[in-house]
C-alpha cells in the first residue's frame, strides 16, 4: 500500500521572518498517522495549535497565514506556502511544526532549504494508508481576469501562467508547466525563489510586511532588471515561483491532490478561494486510498523515491 509519511527525528533552523523581520526559531517534528500538518505558535502559553487547513487561512497578503483567536486574541502563523510545498513534494502527511514567533522563516526564498532540512532528519513510512484527495468534477474561481481551475486528473500536474507586465519579468518564460508523474520537485522546481519590488518596499513596510527581505532571501526587481548579483536561477525562475506558492496553497486542503490545476495570474488569495469552492461541494471530490503501490498514481514519484 502507499504508506502515510512523517520525519525520522526532529529537523531544526533559525531564520528571518521574510515579513515581520523577526528572527524565528522552528522546528519540524514527527507526528502519529493521520495527524496532517500542525503549526504551533511555542512561544506562547499554553502553545497555540494551528492546523494546515484552507479554512484555518484568514489573510493572504503576500502569503497565506493560518491564524486563530484564543481568549479573543488574535494568533496567527503566516508564510506558510514555501514550507508546505516542500511537504507536499516529500510526501510528508504528518508533522507538528514549531515556531517561536507569527511566521514561518524565508531562509533562501524557495522551497529548497526546507527540502534540505527534511531530507536530513529522514524520512519514515508510518503504518497507515496515505489519503489522497480525487477530484471529480471540475472547480473554477474568478477574479477579474485572474483565474485558477481544478480538473480531474489521475495524478498532479499544474499548468501555471503570469503577465506582470515587466520588462524584465516579460524577458523569461511566462507559462510553466509541470506533471509531478515526469518532474522532480526537488530539482526542477523547489529552487525557484520569491521576488519583489523595489517600487513597493516602502509601501510594503509601511503595511508590515516585507522587513527581513534582502538579496539573499528574494529575487529583488528594479523598473527594468534584477538587481541580484548571481541572476536568476532558470529562465522561468519567476513563474516558477508562483507555481511553487499554489503547491503550497493547494496542500492546505488536507491531503495530497489527484488533480490538475490550471491558473492566470493567481495568488495565495484566489488558490484559497478555490480550496473553499472545492471543499464547499462535496461532489466535486472524494478521498480515496491505494492498498497496493501500483495501484497509486506517478504522484512526485521521482522525489518519494517509488517511481
Amino acid at each position: 500500500m502507499t504508506r502515510q509519511r512523517t520525519l525520522k527525528q526532529i529537523a531544526r533552523t533559525v531564520g528571518l521572518g521574510l515579513h515581520s523581520g523577526l528572527r524565528v526559531q522552528l522546528a519540524i517534528r514527527p507526528a502519529a498517522p493521520n495527524t496532517g500538518i500542525i503549526f504551533r505558535r511555542v512561544d506562547l502559553d499554553p502553545a497555540v495549535d494551528l492546523p494546515a487547513r484552507a479554512d484555518w487561512v484568514n489573510d493572504t497578503r503576500m502569503a497565506s497565514t493560518l491564524s486563530t483567536r484564543v481568549d479573543g486574541k488574535l494568533v496567527q502563523i503566516a508564510t506558510v506556502e514555501h514550507l508546505m510545498a516542500a511537504m507536499a513534494g516529500l510526501g510528508i502527511d504528518n508533522a507538528y511544526v514549531d515556531v517561536n514567533a507569527m511566521e514561518i522563516p524565508i531562509l533562501d526564498g524557495s522551497a529548497s532549504s526546507f527540502v534540505f532540512l527534511i531530507q536530513q532528519a529522514g524520512i519514515v513510512e508510518q503504518a497507515a494508508y496515505k489519503k489522497y484527495l480525487q477530484v471529480k468534477r471540475a472547480v473554477e474561481v474568478r477574479d477579474g481576469d485572474k483565474w485558477a481551475r481544478l480538473e480531474p486528473h489521475f495524478g498532479f500536474k499544474l499548468n501555471f501562467a503570469i503577465d506582470f507586465g515587466h520588462p524584465a519579468i516579460d524577458a523569461t518564460e511566462q507559462v510553466v508547466e509541470v506533471d509531478f508523474a515526469e518532474t522532480s520537485f526537488i530539482t526542477d522546481v523547489g529552487r525557484a525563489r520569491t521576488f519583489g519590488f523595489v517600487k513597493d518596499l516602502e509601501m510594503l513596510r509601511a503595511n508590515g510586511l516585507a522587513r527581513g527581505g534582502h538579496f539573499g532571501n528574494a529575487i529583488v526587481v528594479d523598473e527594468y532588471r534584477v538587481l541580484n548579483d548571481e541572476g536568476l536561477r532558470s529562465q522561468d525562475e519567476f513563474a516558477k515561483h508562483k507555481l511553487l506558492d499554489a503547491i503550497g496553497d493547494l496542500y492546505l486542503v488536507g491531503y495530497p491532490l489527484l488533480a490538475s490545476y490550471r491558473a492566470f495570474k493567481s495568488g495565495h488569495a484566489l488558490n484559497n478561494a478555490l480550496l473553499r469552492a472545492l471543499l464547499a461541494d462535496a461532489s466535486a471530490y472524494e478521498i480515496v486510498s491505494f492498498e497496493q503501490r501500483k495501484q497509486a498514481p506517478r504522484l512526485f514519484a521521482s522525489d518519494w523515491g517509488y517511481a
